[in-house]
């Protein structure tokens, strides 16, 4: 038997998780995340990193103590290495290195996306899912990230495409504070999206932001809406800014507009790498904090259907940022040796 204590700060939420090998399952996790950032419509670097500093102590403390257990208990230490804001991944990893180093235990170093791509391993429960076949397709989108990964095995994955530019995430954020709303915007953007029915009604182009390639492209996307808008007279092109209150059914068909057409560019790169397998693929995770969205969950599940294929997303808590991802992740590199020396760096 093995615990594991997993630690995330990549960007702005400090969260820490323990995992029992014995009894495959993440005994308790905790997430801080921050609320500072709101004002500023995105996440201001050095207060994140300062906010890690005040945080990330009593957030461990927390975890251990909901995992019933001590460090003295843990096994081994997993802390996300990259890819990060600095100054957060290094007090993540500074932190893990002191602990390991004082513990004198196996310090693992994991890489955030790796740990988005196996979070859908994990049940709501903490238990691990086995019914996940391999080899399998993995989207991840978030405010970070939008990639689609071939995944073989534990560890082992290739990239098969990614964005190009901005990620869906970020193209939720901007848009709706466009509109008028703050960030973190993709929960809006469902909200009035369901609100407006899911309707079509700009038809933002996407064709050109499909690549057989399997890449996405997200900032174009970000201006034809801009564009539309100042089309309409909502928006001064030279400033960016809007010129006029928008009205709740804009606000509506703005964000239902955009839902559908990245739920379009996601479900068309999905069917294309399924029809290019020939049925030897038979499953397609979704993860990252855009998982989260049910409307593009139920789409991809349908669309993965048409193609013999099943759709399994991470429950909510382990879409976003989460140190349970990490643990698990840092359980397996464990099991197979993958020690990170004290020296390691951030990236």
């Amino acid at each position: 038997m093995a615990l594991i204590l997993g630690i995330e700060s990549s960007c702005d939420d400090t969260a820490a998780a323990v995992f029992d090998t014995a009894q495959q399952k993440i005994l308790a996790y905790r997430t801080y995340s921050q609320q500072t950032h709101l004002e500023y419509g995105g996440v201001v670097p050095e207060l994140a990193s300062r906010s890690h500093l005040e945080k990330i102590g009593p957030v461990v403390a927390l975890t251990l103590k909901q995992a019933n257990c001590t460090i003295q208990d843990i096994t081994a230490i997993a802390v996300t290495s990259k890819p990060g804001l600095a100054g957060s991944l290094l007090v993540g990893l500074c932190y893990a290195k002191g602990l390991a180093f004082a513990r004198n235990i196996p310090l693992i170093a994991v890489n955030h996306l790796e740990g988005h791509i196996f979070s859908s391993f994990l049940n709501l429960d903490g238990t691990v899912r086995t019914e996940i076949p391999f080899p399998h397709l993995c989207l991840t989108a978030s405010g970070g990230h939008t990639a689609l990964y071939l995944v073989t095995d534990f560890g082992e994955f290739t990239l098969l495409g990614q964005t190009r530019d901005d990620a869906a995430g970020e193209a939720f954020d901007k848009i709706a504070k466009l509109i008028g709303f703050s960030y973190p915007g993709g929960a809006t953007i469902e909200k009035l999206a369901r609100e407006a029915g899911f309707r079509d009604v700009y038809t933002y182009p996407r064709n050109k932001f499909m690549s057989t390639d399997y890449s996405f492209s997200f900032s174009g996307l970000k201006t034809a809406v801009l564009y539309d808008l100042a089309k309409q007279g909502f928006v001064d092109l030279k400033t960016g800014q809007r010129t006029t209150l928008l009205t709740a059914e804009i606000q509506q068909n703005v964000a239902s507009s955009l839902l559908i057409c990245i739920g379009d560019i996601f479900e068309k790169t999905i069917v294309n790498a399924l029809e290019e397998a020939q049925h030897k693929i038979e499953a397609v995770t979704f993860v990252g904090g855009v998982a989260c969205n049910k409307y593009l969950g139920a789409l991809l599940a349908l669309a993965a259907e048409r193609c013999k294929a099943t759709l399994f997303t991470s429950p909510p808590p382990f879409c976003t940022d989460n140190a349970a991802m990490i643990a698990f992740v840092g359980a397996y590199k464990f099991t197979k040796g993958e020690i990170a020396p004290l020296d390691v760096d951030i990236f």
